[in-house]
């Protein structure tokens, strides 16, 4: 007969298994807690693959080198812009996260094909970034205050010609894959009233940060995915290559326009009859009539230098009674 286990004993192996699955089931919810679940919208699948979205990326790192370049220029200090985040979403979504009062350009991508449906996007200045550049533009530090109120005309005039500058940038960054010519078809202030696109239309959110001193926020720029995906379909072929074929003639028309702007550029030549070490002592004691012996014979070469590298060296003379150099020897190797 088989051992009978006392009450003490079946209560005592029961709680081991009931703290065993306790323990389990913790184990399972940490797991689930340190992956990053996302949910999925089955009404509103994704239409971007990660491959097309990482085009646009690309698009946009561009745009946002050229962008800070601008803008830094234009601040007359540092501007750091990046690209924060691209996403799929609602209009809604978007247009119910901004504020009353907002800038707010319409742009026209200007795709000029018929197969292409008018491709209208939306580039959007959050307000910190908007009056802070306003004070820097006017004079002051570039600082930032809270308001809660309309823009006026002559901010409105200032912003409006900044977004014209940086609605052009883009040209160059869409250039790769499709030739666009944007221009601004509109500008609003107030986002409860923008009707371009509607509430449920998907669109694709590029979310770009901007640092000027101690202001950080972002710039917005939103497209229809139908108007993007009839570019894809369209130039489907471009969008797994980064780089753009040129037509060999435009090419070449285009090396030749580099090297005429080249060859009227201008460069400072030094002739440097020598180079000589002294005493600071003997410095400070120099007087009139006094000779400096250099370290080099009358009959001897001079050099010629383009910035700090070593291109010619030759006689040193007279022509047309001025000082000029017979260039004697090139030097290939630069150093």
């Amino acid at each position: 007969m088989a051992d009978t286990l006392s009450q003490s004993q079946i209560d005592a192996l029961l709680n081991s298994f009931s703290s065993e699955g306790a323990k389990a089931l913790d184990e399972i919810e940490e797991q689930a807690q340190e992956r990053k679940v996302k949910n999925y919208d089955f009404k509103m699948p994704k239409k971007f693959t990660k491959e097309q979205l990482n085009v646009i990326d690309s698009i946009f790192e561009n745009y946002s080198r050229v962008l800070s370049s601008y803008l830094t220029s234009l601040m007359r200090v540092y501007c750091k812009v990046e690209v924060l985040q691209i996403e799929e979403q609602n209009y809604k979504e978007f247009n119910n996260a901004l504020p009353d009062y907002v800038m707010m350009a319409m742009v026209n991508m200007g795709i000029n094909d018929d197969d292409i449906i008018e491709t209208n996007s939306i580039l959007q200045l959050s307000n910190p970034i908007a009056y802070t550049m306003m004070d820097r533009l006017m004079g002051g530090n570039g600082s930032y205050t809270e308001v809660t109120r309309d823009f006026t005309e002559i901010e409105v005039g200032l912003l409006s010609n900044v977004l014209v500058k940086m609605t052009g940038l883009l040209k160059d960054p869409w250039g790769t894959y499709i030739d666009i010519n944007p221009v601004i078809s509109a500008f609003e202030t107030n986002s409860r009233v923008m009707q371009s696109i509607s509430p449920d239309e998907v669109i694709i959110l590029v979310l770009m940060e901007m640092e000027i001193r101690d202001t950080k926020n972002t710039i917005s720029f939103c497209v229809p995915a139908m108007n993007l995906e009839s570019i894809m379909e369209k130039f489907g072929d471009r969008w797994s290559r980064s780089t753009k074929k040129l037509d060999p003639k435009k090419e070449k028309e285009r090396k030749t326009s580099l090297l005429s702007a080249i060859k009227e550029s201008e460069l400072k030549i030094d002739a440097v009859l020598c180079e000589t070490k002294l005493d600071l002592y003997d410095v400070l004691t120099l007087q009139v009539n006094d000779i400096i012996p250099l370290n080099m014979n009358v009959e001897d070469n001079i050099r010629v230098k383009i910035g700090s590298n070593l291109w010619f060296d030759g006689k040193l003379g007279i022509y047309n009674n001025k000082k000029a150099v017979k260039i004697d020897n090139i030097y290939k190797e630069l150093r």
